[in-house]
């Protein structure tokens, strides 16, 4: 019977067929039963293998297969008719089985690590809703949402009042700030651009995150005015060289406009000296941004904020939430002291078919001329949603566990044979080598630091392709080869510490 009545309805169809170019314009072309049910099949497949299996330590950590291998398990070519929804789906197990599970409480690889439970269902309303944050009539409560977000992250910088934008990026935000800090050194930059200028100097210290390197690349200034200024033994910038390389440069003729500061190297996990280079910035007239990408969130923590003192001094600070506060890729706000409407001026572009200066509400709130983007998403969100959920308490305690666990494998390391720090740290990075049994009695000597730098990658192959867990190593600074463990996810325990040396010890019995 009810195929007899879809028959009859599509045979009305046809007959009342209205056809442009011979397509068929008669009601909607997609199915949106089958929609439904392939969502609702596929919502199943994430509960069961990704949120279900996130904090289960038996679950491998990744499933390694070599590039050629995974092109021809995942039959990556697209076709020219559509594969069944049953094909789908298999294909969304494939991924998920292939792809390193990052919610894993042995996931110690990258800043960011584990699942919150709030900012994915966030997350899942965004991505439904597919809004993009620039005016208030399209995206009414995301605008809301980060004007509230911003407002509060600046509370804990110190400032009494402020502006600020979300990127897709800690990597976008030091680049805003460094074109932000040019424009107010020489407005006249946006209109008539770099011919005629000085040739601008900015300062930041060796350790700081590449970005910095790419953004005087992209932006015109060029790396070869990038001074990098040298620092101490725990990576931490040393005031004095600064002092000295801004004098250099005046001297050279050049113009200085910015110091950018680092708040959380990426790999020692430093904090560089705010208040003394704040002292330097204000008797050159420098711009002072602090890239706290990775830092910024010990201001949520009581105990653990005086790692920032006097970044209240900073006129833009870069904060990514989605770091140590898992609020989920990409979470990346831009803050910036001055609030009278200085990202504006410099990102404006007046765009006549979106920012029309007639609305029927306050146009205030159509922000997204404060930023390069046009399509961009509703970040904030997440991170609101959770800050909901959790509190300030919550968010703290996050960040003060975090800290207590690398405090924790710091002491468990200094007992075992074979392990050894680079040095004390102050934050969530613990750096350290392991020394196999076949290099212990050997003299400290360049032979000796030439086969220690071949030994964590080895381990590091290993532990993938058991699916154990994932450690990142590297060498810095002329030091071979090392460790960085991060602690960051609540999933992560004391037993996970322990796992982590143990399992480095079986990796390398033989080594």
């Amino acid at each position: 019977m009810e195929v007899s009545i879809c028959k009859q309805e599509m045979l009305q169809k046809k007959k009342n067929a209205v056809l442009v170019d011979g397509v068929i314009l008669n009601g909607p072309i997609t199915d949106s039963k089958a929609g439904e049910k392939f969502v609702e099949e596929a919502c199943k497949i994430i509960m069961e293998e990704i949120i279900r299996k996130a904090d289960d330590v038996t679950e491998k950590v990744c499933e390694w297969r070599a590039p050629e291998t995974l092109k021809q398990i995942l039959d990556l070519e697209m076709r020219d008719t559509g594969e069944s929804h049953q094909k789908l789906l298999q294909l969304c197990q494939d991924v998920i089985q292939y792809s390193v599970k990052t919610s894993h409480p042995r996931f110690f690889n990258q800043l960011y690590a584990g699942i919150d439970y709030y900012s994915l269902v966030a997350r899942f309303i965004t991505e439904a809703l597919n809004p993009s944050v620039y005016t208030y009539e399209v995206s009414p409560v995301f605008l809301l949402v980060e004007e509230a977000v911003i407002k509060k992250m600046i509370e804990f910088i110190g400032w009494e009042e402020g502006d600020g934008i979300f990127n897709p990026g800690g990597s976008v935000s030091n680049m805003y700030a460094m074109n932000l800090a040019r424009y107010k050194f020489c407005p006249e930059i946006k209109e008539k651009g770099l011919s005629g200028l000085p040739r601008l100097v900015l300062f930041t210290s060796e350790e700081c995150h590449y970005s910095m390197k790419k953004a005087a690349s992209f932006l015109g200034i060029g790396t070869e005015n990038v001074y990098f200024i040298k620092t101490d033994e725990r990576g931490k910038m040393i005031p004095e060289e600064l002092e000295k390389q801004v004098q250099r440069a005046r001297k050279e003729g050049s113009a200085p406009f910015l110091v950018c500061a680092t708040a959380g190297t990426t790999v020692l996990g430093a904090f560089d000296p705010l208040d003394k280079i704040a002292d330097i910035c204000e008797k050159h007239g420098l711009w002072l941004h602090v890239d706290a990408s990775w830092g910024g969130s010990a201001l949520i923590s009581r105990k653990h904020c005086k790692l920032l003192h006097g970044i209240h001094r900073a006129d833009s600070v870069a904060w990514n939430p989605h770091k140590m506060l898992l609020a989920g890729i990409q979470c990346c706000a831009l803050l910036v002291k001055d609030n009278s409407g200085l990202l504006k001026k410099c990102y404006s572009a007046k765009a006549a078919y979106l920012f029309q200066q007639d609305k029927f509400y306050d146009v205030s709130y159509d922000t997204g001329d404060k930023s390069v983007q046009c399509s961009r998403r509703p970040d904030a969100f997440k991170f609101w949603l959770m800050w909901k959920a959790l509190g300030t308490a919550g968010l703290e305690e996050r960040v003060n566990r975090a800290l207590a666990l690398a405090r924790y494998l710091v002491e468990e390391i200094k007992k075992r044979e074979g392990f050894q720090l680079l040095l004390e740290p102050e934050y969530a990075n613990v750096c350290f080598w392991y020394i196999p049994p076949s290099l212990r009695k050997m003299e400290d000597g360049p032979e000796f630091w030439q086969k220690l730098h071949q030994v964590a990658p080895v381990i590091k192959e290993r532990m993938m392709k058991k699916g154990s867990m994932m450690l990142g190593y590297q060498p810095h600074q002329g030091k071979v080869n090392f460790f960085r463990q991060v602690v960051i996810s609540p999933q992560v325990s004391r037993e996970d510490m322990d796992f982590l040396l143990d399992e480095i010890e079986l990796l390398a019995k033989d080594l």
